[in-house]
């Protein structure tokens, strides 16, 4: 199955392009999804006409995502936590919590896109990196420090 892509998809090509898919994959998650559009006749001479189009969106979203990339290099985040007898931390920092801190700070990423293995369990400082959208790697930094017990 031939699809026309509307979007940058990882591993298969990029917005504008004509591309070969399994049928599945194209009508049930691609198509679906907003992500690409069939590629009959009709939609292959319109496609001729909206590549300035799609060229013109994706420079845009690229450049709203630098734009959101360099503001989280430049930030610094930090996290009270409540601690025990040698510095032993109650819970830990998921990147839901991070996700719910940058929120506050008025960036929305969603929790998936912060590339956090394993919660962690430690005061100190640490570096994460945040995947955002055209293949975008942002770092992350933030502190967790100790909060005193009431």
């Amino acid at each position: 199955m031939q699809v026309i892509l509307t979007q940058d998809i990882e591993h298969l090509g990029k917005a504008g392009e004509l591309v070969t898919v399994k049928p599945g994959y194209g009508r049930n998650y691609l198509v679906p999804q907003g992500l690409a559009i069939s590629a009959t006749e009709r939609n292959v001479r319109r496609l001729q006409h909206e590549r300035t189009v799609i060229a013109a969106r994706v420079a845009k979203e690229q450049s709203e995502t630098a734009s959101l990339a360099s503001r989280l290099n430049g930030m610094t985040l930090q996290f009270e936590r409540v601690v025990g007898d040698d510095d032993k931390m109650f819970g830990s920092v998921t990147a839901r919590n991070i996700s719910e801190q940058l929120r506050v700070a008025g960036i929305d990423i969603e929790h998936r896109r912060i590339m956090l293995h394993e919660p962690i369990r430690a005061l100190g400082k640490y570096e994460v990196d945040v995947k955002l959208k055209a293949g975008v790697l942002a770092k992350l930094k933030f502190w967790i420090v100790s909060k005193q017990r009431t």
